[in-house]
């Protein structure tokens, strides 16, 4: 009846590939054995390619017997092993190719301590106890999580028994199971074969520096693997793993964040640090800054953009970096911050480490509209007996981007009004008097003479539009594109928000990395070619050996201008090697330029060549007039030439110590080994004797290199991280910021009248509270001026 019933189902469900009598002969065979109570393993069936036999007790209970396994990874009775850890080792072993996992279970232990006994077991052994839920609420509202269970009372298992000193042997070994074992095609799910390698490990680890998420790093280990059945590990694992990190720093974040910080220091004395506590010992202020940021600074550091960035640390701590132009018009960052306000007291305190650090005053600093900066800069950047005050300039493209929230989109997008009015704000040519009459002009013809905010963006002219600072060196940091924005938008590829601050500062350093990178490629494209020369002068020959590609790209325009777009209206006599022209611009209609020129030197009515360190196409065209071949080398800037770097430093750059050279030899093995690998591995292909040969030598290289299990979780965590302060905690992690773009609603400027009343409180406040400050000496001085 049992037989005709499943024949039926089986026929109804369409199941084609079974022979109905040869299911009729299994479930007779079956039938059979439970009713002569036959337990021989000889009349199982089992087919070729099974993982076990099935057995029936009389009582019609299964049991499933692991089949072709190593006879030498089998356990048997009174197998010694050297340790109980070996022993456990072994049964996991043969757990992993019999298809189950194994579970550390019941001990016994003598009157010291020591264990006697140990029980493997099964991971299915056992039953899951049902909790009971006591809620005054009715059952049906009771919300409870839907949960699984594996126990099933297995009874497979193994006794560790001590015989003398750290020796055990088995003393029993159950071999059945009352479970199907797991399927080849499942093995790579099962928990034994789901243990992270120090590979997998340092892949999730590398690969959260570069902001990549653990599902795309799992998938991404899959292709360099071949599989997801060899990556070792689920999407679960590499996140469970990225939790365990978080969890290994946890409280300990500004004390580790502190201790690197003092390690790097000990190992590279030019590696400069500084931070700050409040009065509970909680993080408020940190900068840093090392040798190559420093030595940029030297060659660099003439302008300084400095903004203040978001989302880029769990504590809302607003990440402020310096950021100037480097030779290839590219953004170089000289010094970094995280401050837990915005305030007045923070941003001093930033300021004097950032002159502290680097051992001068910047020409000029470019900020947004900060009112708080406005205040710290002053005092800051003064003057001294050395060095000029610094200059503070705003940054257009901030500005700029206000106007379609101020004066409203249709006004910004759908009429002429920013085309008119980008002619009087982006000259650069125009003298101040021009631009005020223009600026005038163009209020009165779109009716905006009683806008606010426009009337205080002219009260402060001075500080951004170019027609007042002509004369005042900016290389390229007020130009169409904001280089802040551009920094912000790099560092924002590498950072996430729900990042603590060791995280941050990882992925910080790989960020850097890929800035020196591109530096570096860029000076390897400038080394190895020289651009084509488009006219046939011998000065764009010049300049094309003199400057930076992306420079002598700007300086070619220049020179083809000078050829096709001037015009001289008038020459002077030579007076004393010098002589005066006077020039047209075709392109800008009746603007007249005075350039006076000599074999050393130029100047030049328009004063590019003073804001952006390049020369003009006035310039040009009066040189080629003059017959001057080559550009005056007193006109060349060092920060635009291909060698600035050969430009002598005046800090001192301390060799790194022994033990960091250790640590970057290391690591360069690392990577070499893997290079040699994966060639090895692309050298065989898909070769199967080839593949063969390479599996051999990897297999007689892991016996040669012994039983060491290398690196445990913890340890290697450590490695990665940084190691856990073994002392008390004396700084504490940052209480949550909240500062602007934080979740924070920000003042609209235009309503905010009352920035001198908040500079006037900031000062009062500074009064009544005091905070430590360290700095890179580890010295700590009781500082008055700065607000906890």
């Amino acid at each position: 009846m049992i037989t005709e019933d499943l024949l039926r189902i089986s026929s109804n469900q369409g199941v084609s590939s079974v022979d109905s009598s040869h299911l009729s002969r299994l479930i007779n065979a079956s039938v059979s054995d439970c009713a002569n109570g036959s337990t021989d393993h000889s009349n199982s069936n089992v087919s070729d390619d099974a993982i076990s036999k099935c057995t029936f007790t009389p009582g019609g209970r299964r049991y499933y017997v692991p089949i072709s396994i190593d006879e030498a990874c089998i356990p048997v009775v009174n197998k010694l092993f050297d340790s109980m850890e070996e022993g456990m080792e072994f049964y996991q072993a043969y757990g992993r190719l019999s298809g189950f996992n194994t579970r550390r279970s019941t001990e016994k232990t003598d009157d010291d301590a020591n264990i006697v006994s140990k029980y493997v077991v099964c991971s299915r052994a056992g039953f899951n106890e049902k909790k009971l839920v006591v809620s005054n609420k009715k059952s049906s509202q009771v919300k409870r999580r839907r949960t699984v269970s594996n126990r099933c009372g297995c009874g497979a298992k193994i006794i560790l028994r001590v015989v003398s000193g750290k020796t055990y042997r088995i003393s029993t070994f159950v071999e059945e199971h009352n479970h199907d074992l797991v399927p080849k095609s499942g093995r790579q799910f099962m928990r034994v074969n789901r243990q992270m390698s120090i590979i997998s490990r340092k892949f999730v680890f590398d690969a959260a520096n570069v902001n990549i998420g653990v599902s795309k790093s799992h998938s991404f280990m899959k292709e360099q693997v071949g599989g997801y059945a060899n990556v070792g590990a689920t999407v679960r694992d590499f996140r469970n793993f990225r939790r365990d990190l978080k969890a290994y720093v946890g409280e300990r974040d500004a004390q580790m964040i502190i201790n690197k910080f003092k390690s790097k220091h000990a190992s590279c004395e030019s590696f400069y640090y500084a931070y700050d506590v409040d009065s509970e010992d909680h993080l408020t202020k940190l900068f840093w800054a090392d040798a190559v940021a420093r030595r940029n600074y030297e060659l660099y550091g003439d302008a300084v953009s400095f903004d203040a960035t978001f989302d880029t640390n769990m504590y809302n701590m607003v990440f402020c970096p310096f950021t100037g132009v480097d030779k290839h018009d590219k953004c170089v960052t000289f010094g970094f911050a995280l401050l837990s306000k915005e305030d007045i007291p923070h941003f001093q305190w930033t300021f004097d480490h950032f002159r502290k650090a680097m051992g001068r005053n910047p020409l000029v600093i470019v900020t947004d509209q900060c009112p708080a900066m406005k205040q710290a800069i002053p005092i800051s950047f003064a003057a001294t007996d050395e060095f000029p005050a610094t200059r503070h300039r705003l940054c257009m493209w901030h500005i700029m981007e206000k106007f379609p929230m101020k004066l409203g989109n249709y006004l910004c997008k759908e009429t002429d009004f920013m085309e008119i009015m980008k002619k009087y704000i982006w000259s650069s040519t125009l003298e101040p008097a021009e631009f005020e009459k223009g600026w005038t002009s163009v209020l009165k013809e779109f009716e905006l003479e009683g806008n606010r905010w426009l009337w205080e963006m002219f009260a402060s002219r001075t500080s951004w539009i170019p027609a007042f600072f002509r004369d005042k060196p900016m290389f390229g940091l007020m130009r169409t594109t904001s280089r802040s924005e551009s920094e912000n938008n790099f560092f924002s590829r590498f950072h996430r928000q729900s990042d603590s601050l060791c995280e941050f500062y990882l992925r910080f350093g790989s960020a850097m990395d890929r800035q020196r990178y591109e530096y570096a490629r860029l000076n390897q494209e400038d080394l190895s070619a020289i651009p084509s020369t488009v006219s046939k002068l011998f000065i764009e020959a010049d300049a094309a050996q003199l400057y930076t590609r992306p420079i002598f790209y700007k300086i070619q325009q220049e020179i083809l201008a000078s050829c096709y777009d001037m015009r001289i209206q008038d020459i002077g006599p030579l007076v004393d090697g010098v002589k005066c022209y006077i020039m047209k611009d075709v392109l800008m209609k009746d603007k007249l330029f005075e350039v006076k020129v000599s074999q050393n030197h130029d100047d030049c009515s328009c004063k590019k060549f003073v804001m952006c360190g390049i020369l003009c196409r006035h310039v040009f065209c009066a040189l080629n007039h003059f017959e001057v071949v080559k550009i005056p080398r007193l006109l060349v800037l060092n920060r635009w030439s291909r060698t600035a770097e050969n430009r002598p430093s005046s800090s001192k750059f301390v060799g790194v110590s022994d033990d960091f050279r250790k640590m970057e030899t290391v690591s360069l093995m690392v990577s070499n080994i893997w290079f040699s690998f994966q060639k090895s591995m692309n050298k065989a292909g898909v070769d199967v004797e080839k593949l063969s040969y390479v599996d051999k030598v990897v297999k007689q290289l892991n016996s040669d290199l012994g039983d060491g299990i290398g690196l445990t979780k913890k340890a290697h965590m450590e490695v990665m991280m940084g190691p856990q302060p073994t002392e008390d905690i004396t700084i504490h992690a940052p209480n949550q910021c909240k500062n602007k773009g934080s979740g924070f609603k920000r003042t609209c400027p235009q309503k905010n009248n009352s920035s001198a009343g908040d500079a006037e409180k900031n000062k009062s406040s500074t009064e009544k509270n005091k905070s430590s400050t360290v700095d890179v000496t580890g010295e700590v001085e009781v500082d008055s001026g700065h607000e906890n």
